[in-house]
């Protein structure tokens, strides 16, 4: 559907200027009056509707911002750790081709993080990978192989997202290794920084084949002193998140997609992405940041909610 909704709009890119045109052609046509004033309404109207389908559906998806916070810890003891965020690129899907993928991977190099983090829903879809195409699973191949372009001096770390379960869990591991990044999932992985270190930790997405979120699992072998960030798709695990964790860092929300005056974010994609929909958050000391990420899903649409990779940088309190 968010294909056949994409290529619709495309159609109402195209024919939207000519049928408005034979409105108002046909409206000069008639003498002046009511109906000639209701008919000029209509018509600017229909103007108005097709000029912000066209930025929704297709101008603001193809963007890209790139979003620099800072964030203060009270858990964070270290020197300030310059963070880049990566999240919900769904290849395959509208907007989103290898090439993109290659683009923002040269957006993230440019800002220079010490570390970069790819929080899951690499794949677009919702099928298992032999329901879609061969030119659709190069495509995701190739998508994913670009992540293999990132350059971070303290590394690329990567979870699951629940689209990546339901195309392939383990395939999609396997290439996102080939790649050079660290996969975590309900594990631990110790990141040396000179003569100090940090600890990546990875949450399981709820989707797995294999495991839950786990933070006693995923915390097993840190030191209970140690400096600590938690990895995971949606942001729901932050209802669980231990204090002893200096930040979560999450996706899956898309920040709703669609962010209108008034109404607000439309989508939600979880109870976590509803109560933390999108930038940061501070519960009792304990942090989180929810990025909008790259891709579309469900509707091949943005609107005042662009696509975006993150430049954090954590510090302490």
């Amino acid at each position: 559907m968010t294909w056949a909704l994409y290529w619709l709009a495309w159609m109402g890119a195209i024919g939207g200027p000519v049928a408005l045109f034979l409105v108002a052609r046909d409206a000069r046509r008639r003498r002046a009056g009511r109906w000639s004033m209701a008919r000029r309404a209509i018509t600017a109207a229909g103007a108005a509707v097709w000029m912000l389908s066209v930025w929704a559906f297709l101008i603001e998806p193809a963007q890209l911002t790139v979003r620099t916070v800072t964030v203060a810890s009270a858990q964070w003891r270290g020197p300030p750790l310059r963070i880049g965020l990566i999240s919900d690129t769904h290849v395959g899907g509208p907007h989103v081709d290898p090439a993109r993928i290659a683009r923002v991977v040269e957006r993230m190099n440019a800002a220079r993080p010490d570390l970069v983090v790819l929080l899951g829903d690499y794949v677009g879809g919702h099928k298992a990978a032999a329901a879609h195409t061969p030119a659709y699973r190069r495509a995701v191949a190739e998508g994913i192989a670009a992540f293999g372009g990132l350059a971070a001096p303290l590394g690329v770390v990567a979870v699951h997202g629940n689209h990546d379960w339901w195309y392939d869990g383990p395939a999609t591991e396997r290439a996102m290794r080939d790649a050079g990044v660290a996969m975590l999932e309900n594990d631990a992985l110790r990141v040396a920084r000179g003569e100090d270190a940090f600890w990546l930790i990875g949450l399981a997405e709820e989707t797995s084949e294999r495991s839950q979120p786990d933070f006693a699992a995923a915390l097993r072998t840190v030191p209970p002193d140690a400096d600590v960030i938690a990895l995971a798709h949606r942001p729901d695990v932050f209802f669980n998140a231990p204090g002893r964790v200096a930040l979560t860092l999450a996706g899956h929300s898309h920040c709703g997609q669609v962010n209108l005056p008034l109404a607000g974010r439309l989508m939600h994609a979880s109870a976590g992405a509803a109560r933390w929909p999108c930038g940061a958050y501070d519960e009792g000391g304990r942090k989180l940041y929810v990025t909008g990420g790259v891709g579309v899903s469900i509707l091949p649409v943005r609107f005042n909610q662009p696509p975006e990779i993150v430049l954090l940088t954590l510090t302490a309190d």
